[in-house]
């Protein structure tokens, strides 16, 4: 078994000293270089650009500059996808974000993690769980989303939050680590005029 089929796996894997995941990263990280460089006004260039980078891409996708994952191709967004600056995503694993979903600065989406056992981790070892985002989600500004976690459809995930465990649809989320604080209700509509 390959590393890059035991990550696909959710196993340990080494992706520190094995040459295919070093190149596939060196290669995204030079595309990224190159995108992170085009122009704010070539819009339809770095919409072509993040469509090749992505697994899957709805339409409409707009990735504010820089921005930066580990190989892209297990990154996948649905329609209207918005993510402003300094966005980083470790997709060791998939990440699977839904239909308009809205992305504040400084957020990191992290796949990996590393093994507690400092043997382990010195021999390079990871893991990586996927991550999956619902719909019609917003994630505040500086939030760490760790491997393994699902949120649902139709919540707001609250500044500087570190979402640790999984959190339900419809509802607002904040804290470290991140809890629910309550439902989003009909009232939600008025409240800003």
């Amino acid at each position: 078994m390959t590393e890059k089929e035991k990550a696909e796996a959710g196993l340990l894997y080494n992706a520190n000293y094995d040459m295919e995941l070093q190149k596939m990263m060196r290669d995204t990280r030079t595309r990224l270089f190159e995108y992170n460089n085009i122009s704010p006004a070539e819009e339809e260039k770095r919409e072509s650009f993040i469509k090749s980078l992505f697994g899957k891409c709805g339409s409409n996708p707009i990735v504010i500059s820089p921005f930066y994952c580990d190989y892209g191709s297990n990154i996948e967004v649905g329609d209207n996808f918005f993510a402003n600056t300094n966005l980083v995503i470790l997709d060791g694993a998939k990440v699977k974000i839904g239909n308009n979903v809205f992305i504040a600065p400084h957020v990191g989406i992290y796949t990996a993690g590393h093994p507690l056992d400092v043997a382990q981790r010195n021999e390079g070892l990871e893991y990586a769980y996927p991550i999956t985002i619902g719909d019609n989600v917003w994630i505040g500004a500086g939030v760490s989303i760790l491997p393994g976690v699902t949120i649902g459809n139709d919540t707001v995930i609250g500044a500087g939050s570190l979402v640790n465990r999984d959190i339900p649809s419809g509802v607002v989320a904040a804290g470290n680590p991140c809890r629910v604080i309550r439902k989003i209700t009909e009232e939600d509509k008025y409240k800003y005029k």
